[in-house]
């Protein structure tokens, strides 16, 4: 026996989701249907925690992209406990959104036969799986079958399925799709209330499960302290320290340099982005760039730090990724190379997608500096960008998101940034939580803005404002500070984080 119902609300704008969720429960919600409609919008939760789990998932997410179902949104990554069946290896747990024109069993066999493909078989239940695909949501339809039931009906037990649904909506309904899975809910205020009873957010972190970033062969809990990333510019012309680093030996003793002082990421740039820098191709970039990267990587001393690529070059990116760098942190957020979101995609790197209007020579025209609300356009613009990054296969746990201070900002706006952080993940999480969850990367180091403020007109004289700046951005919310000076921000960022703890503690 199959039966279909489809949830049918009335369509009101309403100020606020909880007035207009509360609305939709007072009208009569069901019709029975049959589902002819060309496309659906769907949600299919993944786990895996049998061999390269990371790979299991990349490959799943290709093949669905193939037969016919369009990944839209992705929800964070999740390493979880197992559940019901507890002697066993921790889960990767995600979700996606995606779009079908799939009818709901045949949806079901297409995940199934990708289950099979990719080596599961019958088994204990609940245990060992190289990969587990169940659909939550197939539209606004119910649908009771010997084969399938939508929704999940286990969603409300699992708070490792739980944690990736929400991660795929935002705090405003952004269709009446949206409003029906949140009907579905076992709770009167929709997935939002049953989260909440769970434990919501309070659960992130603990053993059990801990959002990560897949990195360097590995998963990355950013959550647990602060990042210092160590600036190297191997160029002849940025504002703070250009010429300093252009040779191998020198760039070389300036990494053993900030190593030693506690950088976590080494970040190497080989092009300038200050105000009104001239551009030079990516060949040129190249040249600077790859003889110091081959013996950065060859230091002893990296060994467990993380090496980064200053690039808004597509080219540039796949040669150094190629040589051993282990993420892309692009100023332009792909708005400058056609061709970049869909490489970092392809590479399956980190991507660090920054705030920017225009490019550095036009960034700070009058036009690019003329906000209304900065926290809330820069969170919106920022958002726009990383969405695209999203439709072009780079999901939503490898995106680290960067405000862009001093990039198409004035010092008032600069200031309004680095206080206002919070403000810009609530702006995101509107439209999506998963983004809103991103680690934010925050670079103030040395900015003019800085010496403006403390009438510092050299560069170098700037490091103690740098320091009270990354204090505000780490208590702000910030995970990666990206300064100069290592050693003097690393004991700034100790002590926001040891604070940050004992507010946790006496919550």
């Amino acid at each position: 026996m199959n039966t279909l119902k489809q949830f049918v609300p009335n369509k009101l704008w309403l100020s606020g989701f909880t007035k207009y969720f509360r609305a939709l429960h007072s009208s009569s919600p069901n019709a029975s249907v049959e589902v002819h409609s060309p496309e659906q919008e769907v949600v299919i939760a993944l786990g895996s925690n049998v061999g390269d789990r990371l790979h299991n998932f990349n490959k799943a997410l290709e093949l669905m992209n193939n037969l016919g179902i369009n990944i839209t949104r992705h929800a964070c990554l999740y390493e979880t406990a197992p559940a019901y069946v507890t002697n066993q290896p921790l889960f990767l747990n995600s979700a996606v959104r995606a779009a079908t024109k799939l009818g709901p069993h045949e949806l079901l066999g297409v995940l199934k036969k990708i289950e099979t493909d990719m080596g599961r078989t019958d088994g204990i239940r609940y245990g060992p799986r190289p990969i587990d695909l169940d659909i939550l949501f197939y539209g606004r339809f119910k649908v009771h079958s010997d084969l399938l039931t939508i929704p999940h009906e286990r969603i409300w037990e699992r708070p490792f399925v739980m944690a990736p649904l929400m991660d795929l909506l935002g705090s405003v309904a952004d269709c009446d799709t949206v409003t029906c899975w949140h009907s579905f809910s076992v709770d009167s205020d929709g997935l939002f209330e049953s989260w909440e009873k769970m434990g919501g957010e309070s659960l992130i972190g603990k053993e059990g499960m801990k959002r990560v970033l897949p990195i360097k062969r590995g998963l990355w809990d950013w959550s647990q302290r602060t990042s210092v990333m160590g600036i190297l510019n191997v160029t002849p012309d940025s504002f703070s320290d250009g010429g300093k680093f252009v040779s191998v030996d020198s760039a070389v003793s300036q990494v053993r340099l900030m190593i030693s002082e506690g950088a976590d990421i080494i970040d190497i740039g080989a092009q300038s982005t200050r105000p009104m820098a001239s551009w030079i191709s990516a060949e040129e970039e190249l040249d600077r760039l790859i003889p110091v990267l081959e013996a950065v990587v060859r230091m002893p001393e990296v060994e467990g730090k993380l090496i980064s690529v200053d690039t808004f070059y597509s080219d540039v990116v796949s040669e150094a990724i190629n040589k051993g760098a282990h993420l892309v942190n692009d100023v332009s957020a792909g708005k400058l190379d056609s061709n970049m979101l869909r490489v970092v995609a392809g590479l399956k790197v980190p991507y660090v997608a920054m705030h920017m209007r225009g490019n550095p020579s036009t960034m700070q025209n009058t036009e690019n500096l003329r906000y209304d609300d900065v926290c809330k356009q820069v969170a919106s613009e920022l958002y726009l960008r990383v969405k695209d990054a999203e439709l072009s296969g780079i999901p939503a746990w490898r995106i680290i998101i960067d405000p862009g201070v001093g990039f198409s900002k004035r010092s008032e706006q600069n200031l309004d940034i680095l206080t206002g952080l919070p403000s810009i993940r609530a702006e995101i999480a509107k439209k999506s939580f998963a983004m809103s969850h991103a680690p934010i990367l925050i670079g103030p180091s040395r900015k003019r803005f800085l010496g403006d403020i403390c009438s510092r007109t050299a560069a170098d004289e700037r490091d103690p404002a740098t320091i009270a700046s990354v204090t505000a951005s780490v208590l702000g919310g910030a995970n990666i500070v990206r300064v100069h000076n290592v050693r003097d921000n690393l004991d700034a960022v100790k002590v926001c984080d040891a604070m940050l703890k004992q507010r946790r503690s006496c919550d």
